[in-house]
């Protein structure tokens, strides 16, 4: 037994070693742009909303894909659902701080991933447990419970007095006693089953819960967030890591009712598996609210510790200076996902002027622009760094118009999934002011309806107080600049033609686009 426990502890620290190894290796390849080790979240992907899809947040090559370093399912989903949902101001200044303080912990972070990574955690386990623990269902009767306790002392009764005697009449007795306890048994097997069904190693998941839990109890932490995420772990005087570790032990003890002849043994003698039963429904009774909180503070520690790993990546990355007086500022605003060694940056103010009209050729860099204020504005929500030298920012509900899709199976096109986009942009303007991306919107319809929607959907959205951009080839769009030369400004980026060959620098330029490229390039490919 001695040699078991070492052996049990010795490849558990062995697990942890391996998990610690891979953790690395994937950070390094990763770091070397040699691929994406990590998964993409494409299961929480939503066409419909306002600009997951647009600006790929799941998905191949996604923010969630570089920024996911969770292992656990509650972890997974706690990171889409804050990438999906801006925080108030007051949450992202706390998030600010947490990561901060965890962007230091370069040695517990790790330990703490390498522990979710030996857990195998998955959806399947975790909605498991959650199901288990709200089906409340009746507590065993007091009768019951006093028969549990009354029938095997009746037992251990009989075979104290036939030790003693060395009568066969105790013989008889024991053997009378061993066939009513499998009877009493026998009337609960149903409800343990209820008790134990779907929980397949369920109670090796449990117990390295308890240890990630253990892992937060044990840490010194300065910031706020997190020292109410660790508070949030005590129950009853107790740590959160000790319950769990009772649950596991609960459920590894049940699973002896699949044992035929453990079963048999340990309950025909002293109602093991009722016991078991009865101590799993007190848990239950006890523990039901409290559960579903603690794997959230996993879940919550999991999101904050992969946003700060995208901290520590990037040191030169910055944490925005956060305002309410709806002024939005990057210094060197770049897409945090492109190569560093090549990405170019641009200064860009929305105030005083808050809305953008930007032209540009295509290929000089639009569309990454806008997708870099979107991603850098999602990034603001959740309390991250963001891709930047300086930032001040009132964070704002994103709103984008960038990529759409034809929707076969709902029957509409691309012009009308554009519409609804609009529309649903419109609505959430209604409510609150929001920042506005919008890339060439109204495609599918002929140049003269174009334009003037386009202008007009202009004039609707500033007059929601949006703050933004929208990027299109229409010349005339950027004279509606000269009715509103306190809210609108003109942008643009500008190619030239070296050495009979395009050249794109991808700098934010004020003004409107002069020169054009797709003549030229169609006739130096000998298209025209």
């Amino acid at each position: 037994m001695i040699l078991m426990r070492i052996h049990s502890r010795l490849s558990f620290q062995r697990l942890l070693k391996k998990a610690l190894l891979n953790i690395n290796e994937d950070e390094i390849s990763f770091l070397k742009r040699e691929k994406i080790p990590f998964e993409n979240g494409v299961e929480f992907q939503d066409l419909h909303h306002p600009y997951a899809y647009d600006l790929d947040i799941f998905g191949a090559h996604s923010l969630f894909q570089n920024l996911n370093r969770t292992a656990t399912f509650i972890g997974k989903k706690t990171l889409a659902e804050t990438l999906l949902h801006k925080a108030t101001n007051d949450e992202i200044l706390e998030n600010q701080q947490a990561i901060k303080e965890l962007t230091e912990k370069l040695d517990w972070r790790q330990e703490f991933l390498a522990f979710a990574k030996v857990s195998q955690d998955n959806q399947s386990s975790y909605e498991g447990l959650l199901k288990w623990s709200k089906n409340s269902g009746s507590t065993l009767s007091k009768s019951t419970i006093v028969l549990s306790y009354v029938s095997p002392a009746l037992f251990f009764a009989a075979f104290l007095g036939y030790l003693i005697t060395d009568n066969l009449v105790w013989v008889k007795c024991l053997s009378y006693l061993f066939i009513f306890n499998l009877i009493i048994l026998g009337k609960f097997v149903k409800r343990i089953q209820l008790e134990i069904a779907n929980s397949g190693k369920i109670d090796s998941i449990i117990h390295q819960y308890s240890l990630l839990v253990k892992k937060i109890e044990s840490e010194t932490f300065h910031s706020q967030k997190l020292i109410d995420l660790q508070q949030r772990l005590q129950f009853k005087s107790a740590n959160a890591s000790t319950h769990l570790k009772k649950l596991s032990e609960l459920f590894s003890r049940m699973d002896t009712i699949s044992n035929l002849i453990t079963a048999t043994l340990f309950n025909g003698t002293f109602l093991f598996n009722l016991h078991v039963l009865k101590a799993l429904l007190e848990w239950k009774k006890e523990h039901a609210e409290v559960l579903e909180d603690w794997l959230m503070v996993i879940g919550e520690f999991e999101k904050l510790n992969s946003l700060a790993n995208f901290s520590y990546n990037n040191p030169d990355f910055v944490f925005p200076t956060i305002n309410s007086d709806y002024k939005i500022g990057f210094s060197n605003l770049s897409h945090p996902l492109l190569n560093p060694k090549t990405r170019i940056g641009n200064d860009v103010h929305f105030y005083p002027q808050s809305f953008m009209i930007l032209t540009g050729s295509n290929m000089s860099g639009k569309s990454t622009f806008l997708r870099s204020l979107g991603i850098n504005m999602v990034l603001v929500g959740t309390g991250s760094v963001v891709c930047a030298t300086q930032a001040d920012i009132h964070p704002l509900p994103v709103l984008v118009s960038m990529r759409l899709s034809d929707s076969l199976s709902d029957s509409e096109s691309y012009f009308f999934a554009e519409i609804k986009r609009l529309k649903q942009i419109m609505d959430a303007l209604e409510e609150q002011p929001a920042f506005v991306l919008l890339d060439e919107i109204l495609r599918g319809t002929n140049s003269d309806d174009k334009r003037n929607g386009t202008i007009e959907v202009l004039k609707k959205v500033i007059a929601k107080k949006a703050i933004g951009a929208i990027a299109t080839h229409d010349i005339e769009v950027c004279l509606t600049t000269n009715d509103y030369p306190g809210i609108l400004s003109n942008n643009c980026f500008e190619v030239e033609i070296i050495d009979n060959d395009l050249h794109f620098d991808y700098k934010l330029r004020e003004g409107i686009c002069r020169n054009k490229s797709a003549t030229f390039l169609m006739k130096k490919m000998e298209v025209i």
